[in-house]
């Protein structure tokens, strides 16, 4: 019964946030705030992890325990590429952030909808991650645990600097707002690639020095 309810969960996850990158790409033809192009980027790089998380828990929870070095070779190639990808989304994001934020904001509200729906579905996923993971520990589970949670937390960041521009645009504070989102985006993006990747490597090195 465990592993049926973390698969469906997992299926849960996936499900609902592959709407998230089309939905916000298609508030950017409403809006050119840095922060909903950001935020876009950031959802895009989240769901190829989810994914890749979910397969990588469904193979190793498949019937009969899979090789240790084949598993942890698996485990290093999965961290590695997410971490990557999470650390060039969030540079794209600087560049963004830094060289976008004279152009027309135009409607955030669609984005705003969006965020605000992000962060009532994510806080419920790292709620039920993190259950799941004290009933019955589990690597997997832990980090998707701390994945929800921070993007819970961006989201509430993107809903503050979203809220300001859409209801002062062409404000001082919204410039600022608008620009101080996208850099909390991308030092999220940087942060947590850095952290896998070390994670990713730390571990390995480790591995190739057991007898």
């Amino acid at each position: 019964m465990k592993q049926k309810s973390v698969e469906g969960t997992f299926l849960a996850s996936v499900v609902m946030s592959s709407p998230g990158p089309i939905m916000v790409g298609a508030a950017l033809f409403f809006g050119r705030s840095s922060t909903q192009l950001a935020d876009f980027i950031r959802r895009t790089a989240e769901l190829v992890a989810i994914i890749v998380s979910w397969i990588v828990f469904r193979i190793l929870h498949k019937k009969g325990e899979p090789d240790a070095a084949y598993k942890n070779k698996l485990e290093h190639i999965t961290n590695l590429c997410v971490g990557v990808a999470m650390c060039l989304s969030g540079a794209a994001m600087l560049f963004i952030a830094l060289f976008s934020h004279n152009a027309k904001k135009g409607n955030v509200i669609p984005g705003l909808v969006i965020a605000v729906l992000g962060v009532t579905t994510n806080s419920w996923f790292w709620l039920r991650y993190r259950k799941l993971n004290r009933e019955k520990p589990d690597r997997i589970l832990s980090v998707q645990s701390r994945l929800y949670r921070a993007k819970s937390l961006v989201d509430a960041c993107v809903i503050t600097a979203l809220t300001v521009v859409a209801y002062t645009p062409a404000s001082f504070a919204a410039r600022y707002a608008d620009l101080g989102g996208s850099i909390i985006v991308a030092a999220y993006l940087i942060a947590n690639g850095i952290i896998t990747i070390r994670g990713t490597n730390t571990e390995a090195n480790y591995n190739s020095s057991l007898p």
